[in-house]
């Protein structure tokens, strides 16, 4: 167990960041799950402005890596071109 205050304090900062990115990371990919399940065109053109910006912030924050980011962007606007 932490000896000083500050060690104390970084525990605490350190759990409520890793509860905070977790969350994020889940939220991102529920809206990825529900891209991918959907077939109307103009839902998926929404939902993938959408999923873009979350996965740039997750990217941009650490969370996930930056070239994980663009490869699952990539694949989702290949997916939305892809519906009719």
């Amino acid at each position: 167990m932490a000896n000083h205050k500050s060690a104390e304090k970084r525990i605490r900062s350190s759990e409520a960041r890793r509860q905070r990115n977790r969350y994020q990371h889940k939220t991102t990919r529920t809206f990825i799950k529900k891209l991918k399940a959907t077939t109307s065109k103009t839902e998926a053109e929404e939902l993938l402005k959408k999923v873009s910006s979350m996965l740039d912030k997750l990217a941009k924050k650490n969370i996930i890596h930056w070239k994980k980011a663009a490869n699952q962007k990539s694949r989702l606007a290949t997916y939305v071109n892809s519906l009719k």
